[in-house]
């Protein structure tokens, strides 16, 4: 049975449900959500970054590995009233005015018989006698068996309960709203720029039949392995087993040419005057230094960053002269502007006098 759903990105969907919790909160829509996806799209990341920007508890429930009275909890029988009572279950969050997101995942591979424990927390916010609480958000997720991932078909006594999200991977949203805003390697960052097709294999490896795939998860485990390991020939065998033989060979270029680069710190160390040589002289070494430099903002270094991005559309070797200096510097204060703002950090703006120049260069260019 097919998810037909709007297809959104990660990003996207995360603004959907942001929204949605706004409604909630002001009292205005109470509903649970689900989020439909192929393995390692992002599911799972979206909710806890939606978690963290409400300032709310996560309730990460797996439902492959429960049983129906994990969620229902444990009978006890109360004498003085000759009743059967229940225990409630310590994974359900408590009655509080804290914002909770409870996150079922896997609810698509869970077993048939979990499904009736399930639904009365997804319309009626509540599993026995124990209700959740107003401040609690209810986002389920789960893959079909379509994307080569165990699962069950969804009845319609359960979709029926739920408003529908099919998130689907997009390069540039990943790259702008995840991975720059997570300090992902620049390596990466710098390669899924110039190589999106690759950011998720996943239906072309099961039309190969080849176990391994590049995903947006996968490819966040690879920036870890990069950050982690310094031995090549080590890191190279984690990549391959991470993402494939044949996209981690092409990536070992990319790496490679970062892993020659001088370091954004000793960039930023260096004197402004003394700077122009240590710039790569390849598109992508110059848009892993973008992503580095983005990665490396905060309080202390943006004055520095700020020079280092106006001044790349100014050089003027031979070997960077074919490049796109004044696109690249534009997309690097897109994102240096985008983190700016999310960290309060806009004020450097103004007091920088190479942001100010580059600003009246694109003025009198008609470009703002």
């Amino acid at each position: 049975m097919s998810v037909n759903a709007q297809s959104v990105s990660a990003g996207d969907a995360l603004d959907v449900l942001r929204v949605a919790w706004d409604a909630q909160d002001n009292g205005s829509l109470t509903t649970s959500w689900m989020l439909h996806g192929k393995p390692g799209v992002g599911k799972t990341q979206l909710v806890q970054t939606l978690a963290n920007q409400i300032g709310a508890d996560l309730y990460d429930i797996r439902l492959t590995t429960i049983e129906p009275q994990d969620l229902r909890g444990l009978p006890y029988y109360d004498h003085e009233t000759q009743k059967t009572l229940w225990y409630r279950p310590e994974d359900l969050p408590d009655n509080t005015d804290k914002p909770a997101v409870l996150f079922l995942d896997e609810l698509t591979a869970a077993s048939p018989y979990l499904q009736p424990t399930v639904y009365g927390l997804l319309q009626e916010r509540r599993v026995g006698r124990h209700t959740l609480p107003d401040s609690v958000f209810v986002v389920a997720a789960g893959n079909t068996v379509e994307d080569g991932a165990v699962a069950y078909e969804m009845g319609t006594a359960l979709s029926d309960r739920l408003v529908h999200l099919h998130v689907t991977a997009n390069a540039k949203d990943w790259l702008e709203r995840y991975a720059v805003d997570q300090s992902l390697h620049p390596a990466v960052t710098a390669f899924l720029r110039s190589r999106p097709d690759l950011l998720d294999t996943t239906e072309d490896s099961l039309r190969r039949g080849e176990m391994i795939a590049c995903t947006p998860r996968s490819w966040d485990r690879v920036s870890q392995i990069m950050h982690a390991v310094t031995n090549r020939r080590i890191r190279d065998t984690m990549v391959a087993g991470t993402i494939g033989v044949a996209p981690a060979s092409d990536f070992a270029r990319v790496a490679d040419e970062l892993d020659a680069m001088v370091t954004v710190q000793d960039m930023l160390a260096t004197p402004r005057a003394q700077r122009a040589d240590l710039y790569p002289d390849t598109l992508n070494g110059l848009v892993g230094l973008i992503y580095g430099l983005v990665a490396q903002t905060d309080a202390e270094t943006i004055p520095d960053v700020i020079d280092v991005m106006a001044d790349l559309r100014t050089l003027k070797s031979e070997q960077v002269q074919s490049l796109p200096l004044g696109e690249l510097t534009s997309f690097g204060f897109e994102l240096l502007i985008r983190k700016a703002l999310a960290q309060g950090l806009q004020e450097a703006f103004r007091d920088s006098a190479a942001y100010v120049d580059y600003a009246n260069e694109r003025t009198e260019a008609g470009a703002l």
